[in-house]
């Protein structure tokens, strides 16, 4: 990290800057042994939060167990790049096929609706996350970059996107709004506000422990078995706990669950943020809407101006570690960290000075055919959400409303969303897992630096990256 200004107290690794600016929580007390309840979640992330939070509200009687390995809010929820979007992973034409396209674009639209349900959740529960709703920026930094921006426009519009869900930026609009280096076109959407993820998780998990849910840290999952003499259950290094459901709400840890290995691949993403900028700087970056920003790049980046000034950007350094491991400590590689300086200063050259206060990690969670489920079996008192390829901030909000429904039995618009129910198959075995990932971010790197030179099409080191990966 040689070539990277760092501030005196520069940290790489831990939770996240997020909770270096508000302090790790105190943890709660584990599981006091075996327990029974209605309802068991492993997992004290957004979903697990979320699906709670929507039970407690519609059904207070209910017995609520949340079973966290750490604390509630340490993984993604509490490492990712703040991002409140109504982008939903996964093909639409996928989607589509289970349920027909009329489906596909309901759940396009209950995304939309879950960025204000986030939002007011929020507002009623006292929830301060630094939540500003400006809207999402794309921007194409070179003629094949413009080529997908256009043509993926265009394929919204026939997914239920109107003029006012996302349009093109004049060229006047767009350096008005943000001035981003070589960008030569833009296009923005409303449906997309930011929030500081550690706030947000923080004061979920005060809401849920409110409301009656117990939620016991330091306690690990190790297995999770169907139902057994009328009960599901959660097995933990601290007891077992026993429901009636038991929902696994794990995203990038599933595999570590006995079982799980091959369900979700874990992939790591990862996050620099800077000091505050001066404001000499922000005069000639701009960006005053607070909009969040990403790019057309295979090997994309995603950024906020934060609340206090400083910019947070983030992308895929190295995106998978054999065998499904998860570097709990978060340190970012140095070479991750460096492209993405090198990405920041390209997109904001008057920002080369400023100074990098802390680098993290994470992972998020990748079902086979990176598409987004929900999904309840009443039979075995199972169920599960996540697969959210990067774009869970807002899809947890609907996973866990989903759940609810699913829980309590209801046939509901949210229940025939298309993701409810889809069956996907397992990751290949190591090690055809890790070289194929490998292949497939080589040749996505390699895409980039050759649309970036010369391309005014998409590279076909991309079309194969698409077809190996199954996207």
């Amino acid at each position: 990290m040689r070539g990277i200004p760092r501030t005196k107290d520069f940290a790489n690794g831990g939770v996240s800057y997020w909770y270096r600016q508000i302090g790790v929580p105190e943890r709660r007390a584990g599981l006091p042994g075996d327990r029974e309840y209605d309802v068991a979640i492993v997992g004290g992330g957004y979903t697990g939060l979320w699906t709670a939070y929507y039970l407690k509200k519609e059904q207070p009687d209910l017995r609520i167990a949340i079973l966290e390995k750490e604390f509630a809010g340490f993984g993604a929820s509490g490492r990712n790049g703040g991002w409140l979007s109504a982008e939903f992973a996964g093909s639409r034409r996928r989607h589509a096929k289970a349920r027909g396209r009329q489906a596909m674009i309901d759940l396009q639209r209950a995304m939309f609706r879950s960025v204000d349900e986030v939002i007011g959740v929020a507002r009623d529960e006292g929830i301060d996350a630094d939540i500003h709703k400006g809207g999402l920026i794309r921007v194409a930094t070179n003629p094949a970059q413009r080529a997908r921006l256009r043509a993926d426009l265009a394929d919204l519009r026939t997914w239920g996107y109107g003029e006012d869900d996302m349009r093109p930026l004049s060229r006047d609009e767009q350096h008005e709004r943000v001035n981003v280096a070589g960008a030569v076109e833009a296009t923005f959407s409303p449906h997309c506000a930011r929030l500081q993820p550690a706030k947000l998780a923080v004061g979920l998990a005060r809401t849920v422990a409110g409301l009656g849910v117990d939620v016991f840290e330091n306690t690990t999952v190790t297995e999770i078995r169907p139902r057994q003499g009328g009960t599901a259950s959660a097995v933990t290094t601290r007891g077992i706990v026993r429901a009636d459901y038991v929902i696994r709400a794990t995203e990038g840890f599933t595999a570590g669950l006995a079982g799980q290995h091959r369900q979700w691949l874990p992939m790591n993403s990862s996050m620099i943020v800077t000091e505050p900028l001066p404001a000499e700087v922000w005069k000639h970056i701009g960006w005053a809407g607070g909009e969040l920003l990403g790019d057309e790049a295979h090997a994309y980046v995603y950024a906020q101006r934060t609340a206090d000034d400083r910019i947070a950007i983030g992308g895929r350094g190295v995106p998978y570690r054999y065998g499904s491991r998860t570097d709990d400590r978060g340190a970012t590689q140095p070479r991750t960290a460096a492209l993405l300086w090198r990405m920041l200063v390209k997109l904001f050259p008057a920002a080369v000075d400023v100074r990098v206060q802390h680098s993290w990690c994470g992972v998020l969670g990748v079902p086979r055919d990176w598409c987004s489920t929900v999904h309840l079996d009443h039979a075995s008192g199972l169920g599960w959400a996540g697969g959210y390829v990067g774009s869970g901030v807002t899809t947890t909000n609907l996973a866990g409303r989903t759940l609810r429904d699913l829980l309590l039995r209801r046939d509901t618009e949210l229940t025939a969303l298309p993701w409810v129910g889809r069956q996907v198959r397992q990751w290949e075995p190591e090690p055809l897992r890790w070289a194929g990932v490998q292949l497939i971010y080589t040749l996505y790197r390699a895409a980039d630096r050759r649309e970036n030179e010369r391309g005014t099409t998409t590279s076909p080191y991309a079309r194969l990256a698409d077809l190996i990966s199954g996207r």
